[in-house]
């Protein structure tokens, strides 16, 4: 904290700040004092917008390691020997509570990461799961409205969750693994995280992969039941927050064992499922994992508001050597993001700390707006200039998309050989131990058994039944019996 008198937002020393002005003693607050008005209007003001969605988060600053040579696969420069390290941060967060929800809740969970590399911010915005509930952004304003509060009732209400969900086939897979013993981590830090979507790395020589990211908690997988979560909820609100903190401040820095799937892009026309598709995964047996670099958490925020609050993340905040693919989900998110952080930090958030590339300064010729820190001074912003501007470079940062033919129209995410909606659920179902599936029965009937309309029920259960016979036998006779 510095030293010194305390001032006004204009620096000016404050002679009392425990009485406001009034007209004699016992009178009326004078609007003259502008101590007073000055601290009531920030204060009205202490708060932003919440995030619409990961509004309940916390977050970390660290370092990546490289662990292993990908150069044959990306010119990313953080990635372009082993050894190197890159500063990090890392948002974790739930997606469908409000900022003063509780941690210990059935969600999934976000892991936004943010790579401080020397060519700019990279930020792989993922979850804890490696599947997701839809397919297409068209439909992600729809999902989100089911988890949200009721316009009616001001509640979350299972009949619009299961609703949307049994309309949904393709969100089985993310609910079976949502309800399953991973649905609700016993910390931040003993869970696993995902890029979740499949992205694309090119290299020197212009050669294109698919990607997806793992990250493997070398803390261990722990969760708890529904039954623990309940009780820590209403105990401990900010259970999981506390928890990373204070590990940090304890010097035992969580750490994750960083790897890719990398599938050749000539694989990808003919791989057995739709490689683009965030409902499915590709199997380990298809696409091992290689381990790439080591993750870890070793500084905490100063200031929450500042560094967690204020961060933002966006999935088209590229390098050059990594770039998006066809994934019509991660398509809209690359402009959700960055619209949803103009709308609620500012159009100039990016000059934050906390947001700012630390290797590199941004050289563009976005001028003003609310915030603007003049940072340009009096330098030309347009392009091109001849008094020595910033120029274009010429090379893309990723490789265009080949054989890209046909009309424009609604298109749905096209088909591959064994794509259906049910499969990998299916799959997901029979690896689980017998105590496995049956706590996975009882989270999901636990739920199901509050929908008000039998239709709705029936038509979640064929889903599930649809994805493993047993499966869907199994959660009828759980909902039948909760019900009466």
């Amino acid at each position: 904290m510095t030293q010194g008198p305390l001032t006004t937002e204009a620096g000016a020393p404050v002679a009392d700040n425990q009485n406001s002005e009034t007209a004699g003693v016992g009178g009326p607050v004078l609007v003259q004092d502008q101590l007073l008005l000055e601290k009531l209007a920030h204060f009205n003001r202490e708060r932003i917008p919440e995030r619409v969605v990961h509004a309940r988060g916390a977050g970390a600053y660290g370092t990546f390691t490289v662990t292993a040579d990908v150069t044959p696969y990306t010119r990313a420069a953080f990635l372009s020997e082993v050894g190197k390290q890159t500063e990090v941060f890392l948002r974790f967060s739930t997606v469908a509570g409000n900022l003063g929800a509780a941690d210990a809740v059935r969600d999934p969970r976000g892991f936004a990461l943010k790579f401080y590399t020397e060519e700019g911010n990279y930020d792989l915005v993922g979850n804890n799961t490696p599947v997701f509930f839809i397919r297409d952004a068209i439909k992600f304003p729809d999902f989100i409205h089911t988890q949200k509060r009721d316009p009616y009732t001001g509640s979350q209400e299972a009949d619009n969750v299961w609703d949307f969900w049994s309309l949904s086939p393709e969100s089985t897979h993310q609910v079976t693994w949502l309800f399953g013993d991973r649905g609700i981590p016993a910390s931040y830090r003993h869970m696993d995280g995902f890029g979740s979507h499949t992205f694309q790395w090119n290299n020197e020589a212009g050669e294109v992969f698919w990607v997806k990211y793992h990250f493997k908690t070398d803390q261990g997988i722990k969760n708890l039941t529904a039954e623990e979560a309940e009780v820590l909820a209403g105990k401990d609100p900010d259970s999981h927050q506390r928890d990373l903190r204070e590990a940090i401040e304890r010097g035992e820095f969580p750490s994750w064992t960083v790897g890719v799937q990398i599938m050749p892009a000539a694989d990808a026309a003919t791989y057995r499922f739709n490689p683009f598709d965030l409902t499915k995964v590709w199997p380990h047996a298809d696409y091992p994992v290689i381990e790439i670099g080591k993750l870890e958490l070793n500084r905490n925020p100063r200031n929450i508001f500042a560094e967690v609050e204020q961060s933002i993340f966006s999935p088209a905040h590229f390098v050059p050597g990594i770039g998006p693919s066809p994934d019509k989900m991660l398509q809209g998110r690359l402009f959700a993001y960055g619209d949803a952080h103009r709308y609620r930090v500012g159009i100039n958030a990016d000059h934050l700390p906390v947001n700012r590339p630390h290797a590199t300064e941004a050289r563009t010729n976005s001028r003003d707006g609310f915030l603007y820190d003049g940072r340009h001074g009096g330098e030309k912003n347009y392009e091109p200039n001849s008094f020595g501007g910033p120029q274009q470079t010429g090379r893309p940062l990723w490789q265009p998309v080949d054989g890209l033919t046909g009309g424009t129209g609604n298109h749905p995410t096209p088909v591959h050989a064994e794509d259906n909606d049910f499969v990998q659920a299916g799959n997901l179902y029979r690896l689980m131990t017998e105590p496995e599936k049956e706590r996975l029965v009882a989270n999901l009937a636990g739920f199901l058994s509050k929908v008000s309309r039998g239709d709705i029920a029936e038509r979640a259960i064929g889903n599930f039944r649809n994805a493993d016979a047993d499966f869907g036998k199994r959660l009828e006779a759980a909902v039948q019996a909760l019900r009466g």
